[in-house]
C-alpha cells in the first residue's frame, strides 16, 4: 500500500459513496419513463427491473453482465477511495451470479484544486481491488470535474441459467447479509470529526472487501434472490427484492448484523442524510421498529454486503458453505406471503 495522503478527499465533494445516489423516490420518477426492451430477445436483464447489472446473452453456454458505478469520496484518502470504489462497482457483477472479466476506470477531477499526483493514487488502489479480484482494469475515460468522482464499468461472465436476480425469493426462505450495516454512519461521523480510527479502520476495510461469493452462488438454485446492498440501505434493497418477488419479509432487527463501532456514533446523532431520504421515499411501505431501528436499517451502504434469499430446507447447508468461505452467516429475517406492509420490524 502507498503512503497516506495529506489530501482529505471528503473536504471537496457535498456526498460520500453510495450515499450520493438519488432518493428511491426520485429514482422511481427517472427510470419510469423507460419502456422494457422486449425486442432484444438475448436481453436476459435490462432496465424493466430493479437489478444490480444488465445481462446479454451470447449462447447457450455463456451471457455477459455489464455494469457501472462511481460516486465521490467516502474516505479522504485517495489509495482507499480508489479501492472502496472498485470493490463497490465489482459487487454489482457478484451480485447476478457471475465472475468479472475486466474494469473500466471513470474518473472526474478537479485539476485546479487537487493534484493529478492524488488522482494518479485513486487509480493505484483501484488496481490493487482489481487485482484481487483477477481481473484487469484495462482502460477508462477521464474528465475534469467540479469534483472527484470515481468507479468502473465492469463486464463479467455468467452461464444463461444461472443468473441471479433481485426476484425469485418465496415464502418461507430466510434472508442472510454478509456485511453489518453501519457504514454510513461511521463516514457521517468521520466528517463530523467524531469517529474514532478503530472505526474508520474497520469501516474501510469491510468496504474493500469483495464480496466474491456471489460468482459461487450462481450454481444454487436454493440461493433463490441475490442482490447487494448500498445507497438505498437494508430497507430498500430488501424492499425491492420483496417487489420482485411479490411478496413481504418479517426481520427481526436484534438479528440483523451491525457494525458495534457505529452504535455509539449513531447515538450522538450521526444521521447520514441519505438515510433520512431513504425513510422518506419507502417508509410507508415498513410496519414496526423504533426510531432508532430504522435509522440503522436505512443507512446508505457503500461496497455493502450481498442480500441473499436461501430456501429454509438449505439454511444449514448454506451456512456450512458461507463458512468454508470465510462467512459466519445466520438468518436475520424471513420471506412471508404479501401482506399490506412489505417490510415488518420485530425486535
Amino acid at each position: 500500500m502507498s503512503e497516506k495522503s495529506s489530501i482529505a478527499l471528503t473536504q471537496f465533494s457535498h456526498g460520500a459513496g453510495c450515499g450520493c445516489k438519488l432518493s428511491p423516490a426520485v429514482l422511481e420518477q427517472i427510470v419510469q419513463r423507460f419502456d422494457a426492451v422486449h425486442h432484444f430477445s438475448d436481453l436476459l436483464v435490462g432496465n424493466e427491473g430493479k437489478d444490480d447489472a444488465a445481462v446479454f446473452r451470447v449462447n447457450d453456454e455463456q451471457a455477459i453482465i455489464s455494469t457501472t458505478d462511481f460516486f465521490m469520496p467516502i474516505v479522504d484518502d485517495p489509495f482507499d477511495f480508489g479501492q472502496i470504489a472498485s470493490a463497490n462497482s465489482i459487487s454489482d457483477v457478484y451480485a447476478m451470479g457471475g465472475k468479472p472479466l475486466m474494469a473500466i476506470a471513470i474518473l472526474g477531477w478537479p485539476i485546479d484544486k487537487i493534484p493529478a499526483e492524488e488522482a494518479a493514487r485513486v487509480i493505484e488502489g483501484s488496481r490493487v481491488v482489481c487485482s484481487k479480484a483477477g481481473i484487469p482494469l484495462a482502460g477508462g475515460h477521464s474528465i475534469d470535474c467540479p469534483e472527484p468522482v470515481f468507479g468502473l464499468a465492469v463486464t463479467g461472465m455468467v452461464h444463461p441459467k444461472h443468473v441471479k436476480r433481485n426476484a425469485g425469493a418465496s415464502p418461507g426462505s430466510m434472508l442472510y447479509l454478509t456485511k453489518p450495516i453501519g457504514v454510513g454512519i461511521i463516514t457521517t461521523a468521520q466528517k463530523r470529526g467524531l469517529a474514532s480510527a478503530q472505526a474508520l479502520e474497520k469501516a474501510r476495510d469491510q468496504m474493500i472487501t469483495l464480496n466474491e461469493i456471489g460468482s459461487l452462488l450462481g450454481e444454487w438454485p436454493e440461493a433463490e434472490a441475490l442482490t447487494d446492498v448500498t445507497g438505498f440501505g437494508l430497507l430498500g434493497h430488501l424492499l425491492e427484492m420483496c417487489e420482485a418477488s411479490d411478496v413481504s419479509a418479517e426481520i427481526s432487527f436484534a438479528k440483523v448484523p451491525k457494525l458495534a463501532e457505529a452504535e455509539i456514533l449513531l447515538e450522538k446523532g450521526c444521521i447520514p442524510g441519505g438515510t433520512k431520504r431513504n425513510l422518506a421515499s419507502y417508509g410507508a411501505k415498513i410496519q414496526g421498529g423504533s426510531d432508532t431501528e430504522k435509522h440503522w436499517l436505512a443507512d446508505p451502504q457503500t461496497s455493502g454486503g450481498l442480500l441473499i434469499s436461501v430456501q429454509k430446507e438449505a439454511a444449514e447447508k448454506f451456512e456450512t458453505f458461507a463458512k468454508n468461505h470465510g462467512l459466519s452467516l445466520k438468518p436475520f429475517g424471513e420471506v412471508v406471503k404479501k401482506q399490506s406492509r412489505a417490510i415488518s420490524i420485530l425486535p
